[in-house]
């Protein structure tokens, strides 16, 4: 064998358990371990500016029902709060984290669309909510969605909520841009909006901190799922999180969250397990 062949067959072995070592390392902890059923940590995206349901405090530390869910879910999964970590993420962002890895999950009033499941995987929903309205409390030009034709309405970047009444209902209002729904409700106080229209959990924690400047209609006009975001593709993780919500609802667990967080709140709570999407 001359030294040119000798040299050729080294490279290529060489070239063979490089590539070997590469697959083991992938079987061992890439494809399996990309699963948020299978991390012993968890970056997991909330909203941090709405009362009831994702808030953050002074002391930087996260309130809510979707963080004590978030917090129920990685339990289950065997992922101690210790080893949970929390960032505040915009409607306008949620995809744009999961796909680049900034975040393991999205818990963060996120409705399933078929549009957002196109980008990312959706295990739940872990509540199904209406949509309804919050005006300033006295006001009685408004009193269903119809009556928001002509009025200011809030639309918030990311947010599909204005959709449903301009484009599905086809009522004519005037959106004014926000970047977030706690930006809605000042501009709701300070008169620069007539009203805001989104989920009524959304809603109910907002009515809850503002009293008695605002108040909600309670003449729902959709369903919203509520889902837990998740990484395209990480079908195992979804399997298990759906699991985990099954439990939630079976337990009582979610019952005892909703009460405590939108107990004292004049509406309808659902207590029973939501139909699951199912996993893609």
């Amino acid at each position: 064998m001359s030294a040119t062949t000798r040299n050729t067959a080294v490279v290529a072995v060489f070239a063979a358990l490089a590539a070997l070592v590469v697959l083991v390392a992938v079987r061992a902890g890439g494809a399996e371990t990309a699963s948020v059923a299978d991390r012993h940590r968890l970056v997991i995206g909330v909203k941090d500016d709405q009362p009831g349901l994702g808030l953050r405090g002074k002391d930087g530390s996260y309130a809510g029902f979707d963080v004590d869910v978030a917090y129920y879910v990685a339990g289950r999964l065997g992922v101690g709060a210790d080893d949970v970590t929390f960032r505040a993420v915009r409607s306008d962002e949620r995809e744009r984290v999961l796909r680049d890895g900034s975040v393991d999950m999205v818990i963060a009033t996120y409705s399933i669309t078929p549009e957002r499941a196109a980008e990312i995987t959706f295990a739940g929903p872990y509540y199904v909510t209406h949509q309804d309205i919050l005006i300033r409390e006295g006001d009685a030009s408004i009193g269903n969605v119809r009556d928001l034709r002509g009025k200011r309405l809030c639309q918030v970047a990311g947010s599909n909520s204005w959709r449903r009444v301009t484009e599905e209902r086809r009522v004519a209002a005037t959106l004014v841009p926000a970047r977030s729904y706690s930006e809605c409700v000042a501009m709701l106080v300070g008169r620069g909006v007539d009203a805001v229209s989104t989920d009524d959990l959304i809603l109910a924690g907002f009515a809850t901190v503002n009293e008695p400047g605002v108040k909600m209609l309670k003449k729902p006009f959709t369903n919203e799922r509520y889902g837990i975001g998740l990484k395209k593709g990480d079908l195992k993780g979804c399997e298990a999180v759906n699991r985990i919500l099954t439990e939630m609802y079976q337990n009582g667990a979610a019952k005892t969250l909703l009460n405590q967080w939108f107990g004292s709140v004049d509406f309808n709570i659902a207590t029973t397990v939501p139909p699951f999407e199912g996993c893609a």
